[in-house]
């Protein structure tokens, strides 16, 4: 049993894999990250076996994603005001709702384009208030200290769980085209079950409410846009993802030229799923000895130069080595900047602030894909990297000047 204080909080530090409630949120997640991660690869492979059109999967994803530009800052103050566990539980019924109605529609023969829209819309709408609440409620079952190491599992978690989550996804599709959709829905009740079992007190407290929720809005931004380093690493990392979104087509383009199979390409973008894994296992060593600033100047400068090196290395374990390096890099920098960023915001403005964060963070993903199939289509996949390459160059400078950077602390 862990010992709590006036605030709900721990005490006392219970190592984590003893940490009752921890665990509970972080085997529901995992289950549901598993889940979704295989309905995300069937969702445009059943647009296009029920359409036969690419321009329509290509619609579905963006609906699928729009809830990250819509919704990400009203989540912040609706997490701030509303009772957490209520809103993770309502999002968790909401998405096993949604999900289990394509198997259904497909039983039925009912299913409709329609609604894998409205489907993939209430999923990601679901996703952005259960993340910004997840979140901001990490804090209340996990003491100050033990955050570091409690983002280094929820980030082997992720990577895990969603690189067999893709590799499964394709798989269950091959069986039925319900079997992933259905799995999903499974794995949100499952996550349900956990949710309900948690006793700590997720908040927000009753007092925290200081005014209208346009000006608890404010005040949320007003905090991020006072803190230096916090306001240019979130600029900085929607740069990045951009890029990374962008590569990842790139890498598949560039491969497929060259002649590699469909095989050869799932297993070098595999690799993501392991170096991320692996730079969450090493990531409390590096919080504990490196400066966030030096993370990121670090990071923006190896990424550069990995991206540079796959003009050299073009055979397949080299590229899976370089992603690989890149993947481990950004494991790096979200648990050493993230960790310093819950030592700066208050607790009462962690999902007002948090919003603001993963708006950029999460916004620019869908550009990625826009900017890199454009590229790709008008001057081909090579000069498309070499483009990718000299903005991150561009960063890398950005970060290496900033004082701010150059002088963020522990």
């Amino acid at each position: 049993m862990i010992a709590r204080g006036v605030d709900g909080r721990p005490d006392r530090l219970t190592p984590l894999r003893r940490n009752r409630d921890f665990l509970l949120l972080w085997c529901g997640q995992t289950v549901s990250v598993l889940g979704s991660r295989a309905s995300s690869v069937a969702f445009p492979l059943l647009v296009l076996n029920e359409t036969q059109s690419a321009g329509k999967a290509g619609v579905a994803g963006f609906v699928a994603t729009l809830p990250y530009l819509l919704f990400f800052l009203p989540s912040g103050v609706v997490v701030d005001r509303c009772d957490r566990r209520r809103l993770m539980f309502l999002c968790e019924a909401s998405r096993a709702v949604a999900l289990g109605s394509i198997p259904a529609a497909l039983f039925l023969d009912r299913l409709t384009f329609g609604q894998i829209l409205l489907v993939g819309f209430v999923e990601g709408t679901a996703f952005v208030f259960f993340s910004v609440a997840e979140k901001a409620s990490l804090p209340m079952i996990v003491p100050a200290a033990q955050i570091p190491g409690a983002l280094s599992v929820n980030e082997a978690r992720d990577r895990a769980a969603g690189w067999v989550g893709r590799t499964l996804g394709g798989w269950m599709f091959s069986l039925s085209r319900s079997v992933p959709f259905l799995v999903d829905a499974v794995s949100y009740a499952v996550s349900l079950l956990t949710l309900a079992a948690i006793r700590s007190r997720l908040g927000p407290q009753r007092e925290d409410r200081s005014g209208t929720p346009l000006h608890e809005l404010a005040e949320g931004m007003r905090f991020l846009w006072r803190q230096p380093f916090i306001r240019l690493s979130v600029l900085l990392v929607g740069i990045v993802n951009i890029v990374f979104e962008a590569l990842t087509l790139v890498l598949i383009v560039l491969m497929r030229d060259r002649g590699d199979s469909g095989g050869v390409i799932g297993l070098v973008l595999g690799c993501l799923g392991a170096g991320g894994m692996a730079g969450a296992f090493a990531a409390p060593s590096f919080q504990r000895r490196a400066r966030p600033g030096t993370i990121v100047i670090g990071a923006t400068w190896g990424w550069t130069a990995l991206l540079v090196l796959q003009f050299t290395f073009s055979h397949p374990l080299a590229l899976s080595a370089l992603v690989f390096m890149m993947a481990f890099v950004g494991t790096l920098w979200n648990v050493v900047v993230v960790s310093y960023q819950y030592t700066i915001i208050p607790a009462r403005l962690l999902g007002r602030v948090k919003s603001g964060i993963l708006l950029v963070a999460w916004g620019t993903i869908p550009l990625g894909s826009i900017v890199a199939g454009w590229l790709v289509e008008s001057m081909g996949a090579e000069p498309t990297l070499a483009a990718l390459a000299a903005t991150m160059l561009c960063v890398a400078i950005l970060a290496t000047s900033s004082s701010t950077v150059r002088s963020a602390s522990k």
